[in-house]
């Protein structure tokens, strides 16, 4: 599975990037809304995580031009924030989000809500390789 990340923080995005990489998917990182939008287009993910604080273009944003892309309307996108209240995960949800994943979280939390948005398998190793 082809995965964009979107998040302006490297630990995290490392941290994501040594999780779907060890369990076989291809990985690509954005640090900005404006580098999502120009890597979903390009890059063809077959989902997204989506951080919702970034700079340059928030992922609020991000993820309606995304889901204004013909290509890319039925892609799964997982808001991924540490905004946890319920009118957050609306916003989200609002903008095009198919799940919402609350920071912090753990691997088993994550590869779930993966689950729960895509019909392609997902591993759950608990450890990375």
């Amino acid at each position: 599975m082809r995965v964009l990340v979107v998040e302006d923080n490297d630990d995290m995005r490392r941290f994501l990037q040594r999780v779907l990489v060890s369990r076989g998917h291809e990985f690509v990182g954005a640090t900005d809304g404006t580098d999502a939008v120009e890597l979903a287009g390009s890059f063809k993910p077959e989902l997204i995580l989506m951080d919702l604080s970034l700079p340059i273009m928030d992922g609020l944003e991000a993820t309606r031009l995304i889901r204004a892309m013909p290509e890319m309307q039925a892609i799964p996108i997982i808001a991924v924030t540490a905004h946890a209240l319920s009118a957050d995960e609306a916003r989200a949800r609002a903008a095009g989000c198919s799940g919402f994943l609350s920071k912090p979280y753990n691997i088993k939390d994550l590869l779930q809500t993966i689950a729960n948005v895509t019909p392609l398998p997902v591993s759950e190793p608990d450890t990375l390789a």
